[in-house]
């Protein structure tokens, strides 16, 4: 079993073509399908998917990208959005200093409420970090000090010492086909380094695909490329790296059944 922790399955790149995207992720034995939010006001559309495919669940939050657009965006809307049996996650929310698109202040206020949301549903809270690893070590240390809460910092590209303090603060933290690009050294490492009860894999998918795809549009199918180079990071087996990481994303999202459920 192979698991997809992370894609956008409401994207436009998938229109038309859900069915059989499914299909191959189905063929090459990914079991669970995790869609993710980016915004709120689109989230019809996310869970829309995840009603239609018994495999597939999804989050509910705003992306740090669009935090500036959607302030208004309470914690307590996202708890009631997780009322929803396939709604699985919070999130995606963080701190995007690559791109800055959304005002920091924005993105911090907008994290800081998706964090009290998956404290207070104990759903895992979906974190986009990018280029801000010292202000997420912060906020994170500090949140967790007033009530921990479940999270994964996803699509990892941080340094050794954000993923460590992640880890030592409970969270898991998740690899996308980056993970297999040839300069990619540096993150393998990570990998290698991190507690084997800590790591997930993930696509981001339609974005990132991994190595033997690099170039294409991503999709669920390929996260076995990102399985088979973490395996090698981490000298085990394939087998071994399916067996663990789908271990631990069923650890981590509790409320993703471990049969699935019948499509809606």
């Amino acid at each position: 079993m192979l698991i997809d922790s992370h894609c956008h399955l409401d994207f436009p790149d998938f229109a038309g073509e859900l069915d059989a995207v499914m299909a191959r992720a189905q063929a090459v034995g990914v079991a669970r399908i995790v869609t993710i939010s980016t915004r709120l006001k689109r989230h019809a559309e996310v869970l829309a998917i995840a009603e239609r495919f018994a495999d597939v669940y999804c989050s509910v939050g705003t992306h740090p990208h669009y935090a500036h657009e959607e302030l208004d965006v309470s914690t307590e809307e996202l708890i009631a959005r997780t009322q929803h049996p396939k709604v699985v996650a919070i999130g995606e929310a963080g701190l995007d200093y690559h791109y800055n698109f959304g005002p920091r202040e924005a993105q911090m206020q907008g994290l800081r409420n998706h964090i009290a949301a998956a404290r207070a549903t104990g759903l895992p809270l979906v974190i986009h970090s990018r280029d801000a690893d010292t202000d997420m070590a912060a906020v994170l240390t500090e949140e967790i000090g007033k009530g921990a809460f479940p999270a994964v910092l996803h699509c990892y590209t941080g340094g050794p010492d954000l993923a460590q303090r992640a880890v030592a603060l409970g969270l898991y933290v998740s690899f996308t086909g980056i993970l297999t690009f040839k300069k990619s050294e540096d993150l393998r490492a990570i990998a290698r380094s991190l507690p084997a009860d800590r790591i997930l894999i993930e696509t981001d998918a339609p974005y990132l695909a991994p190595g033997p795809h690099r170039g294409k549009r991503n999709e669920p199918a390929y996260v076995v490329e990102t399985a088979r180079v973490l395996a090698q990071a981490r000298g085990v087996s394939l087998e071994d790296i399916a067996r663990q990481t789908s271990q631990n994303f069923f650890q981590l999202f509790s409320k993703v059944p471990h049969r699935a459920a019948a499509a809606a």
